[in-house]
């Protein structure tokens, strides 16, 4: 097949029909690295099994998630710059091959230390892959073509992140964990061969320069931020120096990486771009939004799966409505952004998903699971609302020469926020559980005692070895408890992002 011409933006050539079969093969590739975000959720009880998985331990089991989320995180700037630097196919084809290979290699883990590897070599993969999806795009279409294009991309992030669990769900009904990686080759050889076919290499006509330093701040000072807040969330508490210490490094790199970048003639990636109203806007509410979507989906999980006694596929069935609404509200939002502009839009679309991270208050032991189900396709409406708009934001105040890096920002934005989300509402909702079951539970051995406090699930492990059937009642009580604290917290945190919205999209239509 004749791949798609090399084109600038303002090309006839964008008018090409290839360039939707090029989107396509984008929506692959970043489907398939979304869907290992939030796939690993439901496997957790089978891996902890020493017999059905690897026998991991709770700390092992953290660290299985956040091992591919960091990893992925603080490499994405890097893999933006390299796009920009030797051309967004080259790395996109090298991703995809580095997170197929990861992807066998932790289907056959024979041990827990060795899925955390390898999953975080997955992350490497993932961190070249995703910057290159978005630089494509931004080169492939144009105008209100590329807002589209963005739109259904941007959709397709939150079908995979809904689909993740589901798809997760009914392969451990039929097969062996390993099978929840496997499930990522076909995705990957499709994404290759359609790279191969209908992407042609776009570089830059403005050379973008190697900065080694630029990079190496960035990337070791976000390794050790995002470190020290995963960290904080396993441990339960943020007044340690082993939370703290990391934290405050990766503060200060990232400080110094800024004045760096600010002083040299030319940077990797110009943190100038910041001065763009739609860039930062953009950056901040996708980065809030994920926030509250990852912190809720941590704990629905916990929920359904613990409290409510669903098996992971029904606990995928009943996640998956927040897809549908997540690929509807997308594109639909590139049409209401049209006629009545982002401002609007965005704020409202926030306002929605606040709301719905606030609703979990109102779920108990007994709510009819059909509400929430409702919760979600809501939801999912108004992420896909605020994802597209505030990507094309992103992407429609970078120069050419400097999308992969600012695709590489909105990125990290999303799975900082993500982090941030997982780690800190993980702390809060850990926390409050201690501290609220700790005085209700009846005389126990220390061991035992230890276990119930520490979670839902250890205490139900323990009601089922001393034939306590009341202390599971305990301590789901103080699990839903805990998940109500926790989503209000969520919630107030999500909320920030109508300000940011208000602030810096002021103006009523975009160009």
């Amino acid at each position: 097949m004749t791949a798609l011409p090399d084109v600038s933006p303002h090309s006839q050539a964008i008018r090409n029909p290839r360039r939707w079969l090029a989107l396509a093969v984008l929506v692959v590739a970043q489907l398939t690295v979304w869907l290992d975000n939030t796939i690993l959720n439901v496997a957790i009880s089978t891996l902890a099994d020493p017999v059905k998985g690897v026998g991991a331990s709770p700390s092992e089991l953290q660290w299985s998630i956040s091992s591919y989320t960091l990893v992925f995180a603080t490499l994405l700037f890097t893999g933006g710059v390299l796009g920009d630097r030797y051309g967004h196919r080259l790395v996109l084809l090298a991703g995809m091959v580095v997170f197929g290979a990861a992807s066998t290699w932790a289907a056959y883990a024979d041990s827990a230390h060795e899925l955390i590897v390898a999953r975080a070599v997955m992350g490497v993969g993932s961190a070249l892959v995703m910057p290159a999806t978005l630089a494509i795009i931004n080169y492939v279409f144009d105008g209100k073509e590329r807002a589209t294009a963005i739109a259904i991309w941007s959709g397709s992030s939150g079908l995979a992140i809904a689909a993740g669990p589901l798809v997760s769900g009914a392969l451990l009904e039929h097969f062996w964990w390993g099978s929840i990686f496997l499930v990522n080759l076909p995705f990957v050889v499709v994404g290759v061969a359609g790279a191969l076919a209908f992407i042609k290499e776009h570089r830059s006509t403005k050379k973008v320069r190697f900065d080694p330093l630029g990079m190496v701040l960035s990337t070791v000072g976000l390794f050790a931020l995002v470190y020290g807040v995963i960290e904080g969330g396993h441990q339960g508490t943020w007044a340690t120096l082993d939370v703290l210490g990391p934290m405050v490094l990766g503060a200060v790199l990232l400080v110094v990486f800024v004045l760096v970048e600010l002083r040299i003639t030319a940077p990797s990636f110009d943190v100038r771009l910041f001065r763009s109203a739609g860039f930062t806007g953009g950056s901040v509410s996708v980065m809030l939004t994920f926030f509250g979507l990852t912190g809720t989906m941590y704990y629905s999980n916990l929920y359904l799966q613990g409290a409510r006694g669903l098996s992971p596929l029904e606990c995928g069935l009943t996640l998956a409505p927040v897809a549908a609404g997540v690929v509807i509200g997308a594109p639909l939002s590139a049409v209401l952004v049209r006629a009545l502009g982002i401002r609007p839009v965005v704020t409202v679309a926030m306002l929605v998903a606040v709301a719905t991270f606030y609703a979990y208050v109102w779920f108990g032991m007994d709510t009819p699971l059909g509400w929430f189900a409702v919760l979600m396709v809501v939801q999912g409406l108004a992420l896909g609302a605020v994802m597209a708009p505030t990507t094309e934001a992103i992407m429609a105040s970078l120069p050419q020469e400097s999308s992969g890096a600012g695709s590489a920002v909105n990125n990290a934005m999303r799975q900082i926020g993500g982090v941030l989300g997982v780690a800190v509402l993980g702390s809060v909702l850990s926390m409050t559980y201690t501290a609220d079951v700790s005085g209700k539970l009846p005389p126990l051995p220390e061991a035992a005692r230890s276990a119930a406090t520490e979670s839902a699930e250890g205490a139900r492990v323990v009601a089922a070895h001393a034939k306590l059937p009341q202390l599971v009642d305990v301590a789901n009580t103080s699990f839903v408890h805990s998940m109500h604290v926790t989503t209000v917290v969520g919630a107030a945190v999500s909320a920030l992002g109508v300000v940011v919205a208000l602030v810096f999209f002021r103006k009523r239509r975009e160009a």
